[in-house]
């Protein structure tokens, strides 16, 4: 991870230039080397995790007082466990390679100003028993500071995992090479979601450009100049989302049969085309490779002055793929009569709606969401509020 936050922030800055050996990982601030007292009356080193808020790069007041730690529980010089800063024991795995097995409480009336008074606090808290049978001990150890990470994939530090405590869930979502055929509606919004996960690299490909009507049904809200200039829609998008994720990867490019080596090396795929022999080509080569996929459509119709229709999300996994040729997926042109989901009406909420719709089942499948029936299958209707699911991987359905 880089260390722009700690020059870039007082109290972290401080903590560095005193000598405290500290780290960012994640959302994570580390005070490693930390002196303490075992139960054996053993002089000991262990870590102290904070959860690390920032703005940007810059460290903010802490959002809790609780630290973790890495380490036995620690006691005073006499081997008597520290019981006023007891909070939780237990394994504790913080994601980002980090795991604890305590936690420790100890809040001042006022709260903490900084990070350098936290972790301070509760250095001096453990080290002091420390100094007792090993005079002239200290975390002070003036370490050389942690390497920067060329593979993190976010341009700055991603604090929402950790702090929300799922950050050893989004590690199952590290090193996805995702693939979004069709930055239309919904495909616009996969991307917005998928931008904001740790997936290593996001493939775009879309040959159209981004016009006045795309505006409408996708995330943001493009200026005039922007719309004038009819960029590629790759390329827009490409534009916006760099700027938080690294590994976006744009092919202004209709896929098709001559063009198949464009999806090389992608371990999911969304795909947000209409029906047609594309679409049959992508699905043949994904199956033939054994990649996941997920196919989302959407048909709407005006009726009596309002609309109404469905939504569809139709997952194919190695676990189940039959049900993609028996009517799931229409493989017929984009805009046949007879094809459900191929109305071009498009609303932006329910493009949102089908594209979260497909990124949970896309997270359930890697095992971050529960994923109690394995439905492969999933439909909408916007008249009754109705979700149905279908085509189970497992052979009795959980109910």
């Amino acid at each position: 991870m880089s260390q722009e936050p700690l020059s870039h922030s007082p109290d972290l800055k401080r903590l560095r230039d005193e000598g405290y050996f500290v780290q960012i990982r994640g959302g994570f601030l580390l005070l490693r080397d930390v002196p303490y007292v075992d139960a054996n009356k053993r002089v000991r080193t262990g870590m102290l995790i904070s959860s690390l808020a920032l703005a940007g790069e810059v460290a903010q007041r802490p959002d809790t007082h609780v630290v973790y730690f890495d380490g036995d529980y620690p006691c005073t010089a006499d081997g008597v466990p520290i019981a006023q800063i007891s909070h939780q024991s237990a394994e504790m795995n913080l994601g980002n390679g980090i795991a604890a097995k305590h936690s420790f409480s100890s809040k001042p009336d006022a709260g903490y100003r900084d990070y350098y008074e936290k972790m301070t606090t509760y250095a001096a808290i453990l080290c002091g028993p420390a100094t007792v049978l090993r005079p002239g001990v200290t975390p002070r150890t003036f370490a050389g500071p942690e390497p920067g990470d060329d593979n993190e994939v976010f341009n700055y530090t991603e604090t929402a995992s950790d702090r929300a405590g799922v950050g050893a869930l989004t590690e199952r979502l590290v090193g996805e090479k995702l693939l979004i055929i069709g930055l239309g509606g919904t495909g616009s919004y996969i991307l917005d979601l998928t931008a904001k996960t740790p997936a290593r690299e996001i493939r775009l490909i879309d040959g159209d450009e981004f016009l006045q009507h795309n505006a409408f049904r996708a995330p943001g809200a493009p200026s005039l100049d922007e719309l004038r200039d009819a960029p590629k829609k790759v390329d827009y998008y490409k534009a916006i989302y760099s700027r938080m994720h690294r590994g976006i990867i744009a092919h202004s490019v209709d896929i098709g049969a001559d063009n198949l080596h464009l999806l090389e090396g992608v371990t999911f795929a969304f795909l947000c085309l209409d029906g047609g022999a594309p679409k049959r080509h992508v699905i043949e080569w994904l199956e033939a490779r054994n990649v996941p996929f997920i196919d989302v459509g959407m048909g709407l119709e005006l009726v009596d002055g309002s609309l109404g229709g469905i939504l569809r999300v139709t997952a194919s996994t190695p676990a189940k793929r039959d049900h993609v040729r028996k009517g799931r997926i229409s493989f017929a042109g984009g805009h046949e009569e007879d094809d459900l989901y191929a109305s071009n009406i498009q609303v932006a909420d329910l493009n949102a709606l089908n594209a979260t719709l497909a990124v949970i089942k896309w997270k359930k499948i890697r095992g971050f969401y529960r994923d109690l029936e394995q439905e492969h299958h999933c439909t909408y209707t916007t008249d009754g509020n109705l979700i149905i699911n279908g085509d189970f991987a497992n052979a009795v359905p959980t109910t």
